[in-house]
């Protein structure tokens, strides 16, 4: 036979919660404190309200009473005065704490009593987040809780919705959701003072291992990566020396961020000796890769970050980067923007595409892209010689080997191009260079020749020189 409960006992295991407020001008972090010193599991209800899952406290401190008195006690030690309520559920412990100075205590069937005679006034507090249409209620003729508990619930939900149904169920004291512990911001942070300053890179190198590994550890541990990386260098001068590396992906590889912070470092060298070295990282949850049998791998984003951090310390930071389109006629104007790896098999093919190493699959394995025309451009310009007869081409001729020339059979044209005349630009027979804030003025002419070749051919007008900017495929 079970053992049945003895009248006026509770179950060790039954639902207990426990509700503080703390008084006008208390600091939120003590309050914190006094909360965790109770249980880990809490939840911060606002700046000065928290309420903390109090079920098997009964087993340390004894009844429910007695758990309000250790709590309010510990908040004194720590000179905060506050009002405790524990409760069944924990919005009527929220509701108690918040209406009642002192010790509150609400169990069972008590529960629903004592929520019940609160003012209306206090329904906001139970809610917690948004703003229930009080004054509606109180026209009604609803002047405590248990009034508005006590309505139909057909009628409620006809007259104010779904968010009417909630409000009653709050005013009965119930909770609506399960408590979710509100988790402690976790610092990732490591920091070491010398007893020597160093200077240079080799001796500072040491202690940047013995400060990543174990922030590398803590993040994997956690299962979240490195967002932002941020290395504060105390300098004798009193100075603090700050960098903060911007990573592309979550990374919490020890040898990948201490070579990224080396290569900065490398770029942007401290004036003077180091006495304290502070690593810290701005955490995100941890990469997921999933690889695809139809498309190429691509390269770890640890290799690409180590890449990229090398590449900027040997050309310039501003210097390194994919090049993206810039809105301007100017000839091959373009701009950087930060390195971002992307998969190539959810990109389309362009009606105009340039051919390049960087196509996807099909192109390397020799299936014929849909496209009009590719067109074959010149990293720089070819000097070319050009006769013309009655304003047209009508031949060319270049140096450059394996470049076709001769006599124009056809040719399309001219298409005149300029701008950027409110900047100086010596006359010189060189062509514009890309992204150079100089003025341009050319025609440019489509030309084919007797082998059938077409190119792209244009006449700097201020040069007065050609040049072969194209082949056509």
């Amino acid at each position: 036979m079970p053992r049945s409960t003895p009248p006026g006992t509770r179950p060790a295991d039954a639902a207990l919660y426990a509700a503080l407020v703390a008084a006008e001008g208390s600091d939120p972090a003590v309050l914190l404190d006094v909360a965790r010193m109770g249980s880990p599991r809490i939840v911060v209800d606002g700046p000065r309200a928290v309420t903390l899952d109090a079920t098997g406290l009964t087993r340390l401190f004894g009844d429910a009473r007695a758990i309000a008195h250790e709590m309010r006690r510990l908040a004194a030690e720590r000179g905060l005065r506050v009002r405790v309520a524990v409760a069944s559920t924990r919005t009527a412990a929220r509701l108690l704490a918040h209406a009642r100075p002192g010790i509150s205590v609400a169990e069972g069937e008590e529960v629903w009593r004592a929520v019940g005679a609160l003012p209306i006034d206090l329904l906001p507090v139970a809610l917690v987040s948004g703003d229930p249409d009080v004054l509606t209620l109180k026209r009604w003729g609803l002047h405590t809780l248990g009034d508005f508990a006590r309505l139909p619930a057909d009628g409620v939900a006809a007259r104010l919705g779904q968010e009417g149904v909630t409000w009653q169920r709050l005013a009965r004291g119930e909770d609506l959701t399960p408590l979710v512990p509100s988790v402690p911001e976790e610092r990732f942070e490591q920091a070491m003072d010398l007893e020597w300053p160093i200077e240079g890179l080799e001796p500072l190198s040491f202690v940047l291992a013995r400060l990543i590994d174990p922030l590398s550890a803590h993040l994997e541990r956690r299962g979240r990566g490195a967002a932002v990386l941020h290395v504060r260098l105390h300098l004798v001068t009193r100075e603090v020396y700050e960098r903060s590396l911007q990573l592309p992906t979550p990374i919490r590889d020890a040898r990948t961020l201490r070579t990224l912070v080396q290569l900065d470092l490398e770029s942007h060298p401290p004036s003077a000796g180091i006495d304290r070295v502070v690593v810290a990282v701005d955490p995100t949850p941890g990469r997921v890769l999933q690889h695809s049998l139809l498309t190429r791998p691509i390269p770890a984003p640890e290799q690409l970050s180590t890449l990229m951090a090398r590449l900027g310390a040997l050309m310039g930071e501003d210097r390194c980067g994919s090049p993206v389109l810039a809105d301007s006629w100017h000839p091959d104007a373009c701009t950087l923007q930060p390195f971002a790896p992307r998969e190539l098999a959810h990109e389309k093919a362009s009606p105009l595409a340039t051919v390049n190493a960087d196509q996807p699959d099909d192109w390397q394995q020799g299936a014929e892209p849909q496209v009009a025309c590719a067109v074959r451009r010149f990293r720089r310009p070819v000097p070319a010689r050009v006769r013309v007869e009655d304003g047209e081409p009508r031949l060319v001729q270049v140096d450059r080997r394996g470049l076709s020339g001769g006599r124009v059979e056809r040719c399309a044209g001219p298409w005149r191009t300029s701008g950027g005349w409110w900047h100086e630009r010596p006359a010189t027979a060189t062509p514009v260079s890309s992204g150079s804030p100089s003025a341009w003025d050319r025609d440019e002419w489509d030309v084919t020749f007797a082998d059938g070749t077409t190119c792209l051919l244009f006449q700097d007008r201020v040069a007065q020189a050609w040049f072969l900017d194209g082949v056509l495929d």
